[in-house]
């Protein structure tokens, strides 16, 4: 990712990669996603190391932060790239917690260090938007656009 770019921005392209990497026949429905954590401007992707997901953790405790994950949708010359946004909201967290939660292994692999369908269910107040685009896949949004981009697909035809 480059950070001198909006994240927004950002995380649409890089979807839009990886969908274009992706071999595909003419008929084919491609769809990829990249979802990345934002907190005062600062990205937050899938942390290395322990200490780095405890730091992000910490950043978030007690806070607002934003969940952006960019979709794309090709098919054919048909393509799709959107990025959906959901707001929430982290009540103040131990450092007890953070270590425990950390200690699971569960952070290694999410953007932000946390699942919110795992035990980071325990440390969101309150959520704005997309449950679902919060765990990496906007699926109200893929739906919709899915309706625009291949309708045959919903519908069987395909």
């Amino acid at each position: 990712m480059d950070p001198a770019l909006p994240p927004e921005a950002e995380v649409a392209r890089v979807s839009r990669c990886k969908a274009e990497a992706t071999p595909r026949g003419a008929d084919d429905v491609v769809i990829a996603a990249d979802t990345i954590v934002v907190c005062d401007g600062k990205i937050l992707g899938k942390p290395k190391t322990a200490e780095e997901a405890a730091a992000m953790l910490r950043l978030l405790s007690g806070r607002a932060h934003t969940v952006m994950t960019g979709l794309t949708v090709l098919h054919g010359d048909r393509v799709y790239c959107h990025t959906e946004q959901t707001q929430l909201h982290f009540r103040a967290l131990s450092a007890r917690e953070i270590a425990r939660y950390v200690a699971t292994g569960e952070p290694m692999d999410k953007a932000g260090a946390y699942g919110i369908q795992g035990g980071a269910a325990l440390f969101c107040e309150r959520i704005e938007g997309d449950y679902y685009n919060v765990m990496g896949l906007p699926v109200c949004r893929l739906y919709a656009e899915l309706r625009t981009v291949a309708p045959e697909i919903l519908e069987g035809r395909a």
